[in-house]
């Protein structure tokens, strides 16, 4: 057989690549991670029980919009580095601005509180177990968004596990906030950011192993 012959064998009847199929992983291992995590929730914690009152409040979104912005800047990172060749860039910052401006305004509150109440505003009364409490929750959506990247045969694996687990992190402290009735802002800049860093830590170590294709 020739070789122009069996080129067009081997394209004969061959079907299109779906380009939405990776980005619709995706979607469905958030959405799927997330509910995970809100039952786990909800069986372990419950939500606070002023949740409706509190809502009202600018600050419970100042304090939602965290976890928020951090997981919508690690997605844009997650999704160039699932692409070969692709140079992340400025998207960085996406995972740096939110981090930066709750830093910047934790040591703003902390400098214009008095003295006996910065170490109560840092410390909070949950600080013992808030950062577990994100990273136990963070484990149904770490599952979900390491089998949707390993699906899409990622190339730098150690990265992109750490992306992963940031992702996982701060998705799963948007569901922690429904629960958590810390209100301080110092607080989520210290306790909230290192347990989304847990999962983060995880990905990282465990990326060429799980990510293995």
């Amino acid at each position: 057989m020739k070789t122009d012959d069996l080129i067009s064998m081997m394209a004969t009847d061959v079907a299109p690549v779906d380009r939405s199929l990776p980005r619709l992983r995706m979607v469905q291992a958030l959405l799927l991670g997330g509910m995970a995590s809100l039952v786990l929730m909800l069986m372990l914690y419950g939500l606070r029980p002023d949740l409706m009152v509190i809502a009202r409040t600018p600050l419970f979104w100042v304090k939602l919009a965290f976890p928020t912005t951090l997981a919508a800047g690690a997605l844009l990172v997650l999704h160039r580095l699932l692409h070969p060749g692709l140079d992340v860039g400025m998207r960085w910052a996406g995972v740096a601005a939110p981090s930066l401006a709750i830093w910047i305004g934790s040591a703003l509150v902390l400098a214009l509180a008095p003295a006996t109440e910065r170490i109560p505003l840092l410390m909070g009364y949950t600080w013992r177990s808030c950062p577990f409490n994100i990273a136990l929750l963070s484990l149904p959506l770490f599952c979900s968004i390491t089998w949707a990247v390993k699906a899409m045969a990622p190339t730098r694996l150690r990265l992109c596990g750490g992306v992963a687990g940031l992702l996982a992190g701060s998705s799963a402290t948007m569901v922690y906030c429904l629960h958590c009735p810390e209100m301080g802002v110092p607080f989520w800049g210290l306790w909230y950011f290192l347990g989304i860093l847990i999962p983060a830590a995880v990905g990282l170590l465990l990326g060429p192993r799980l990510l293995r294709w």
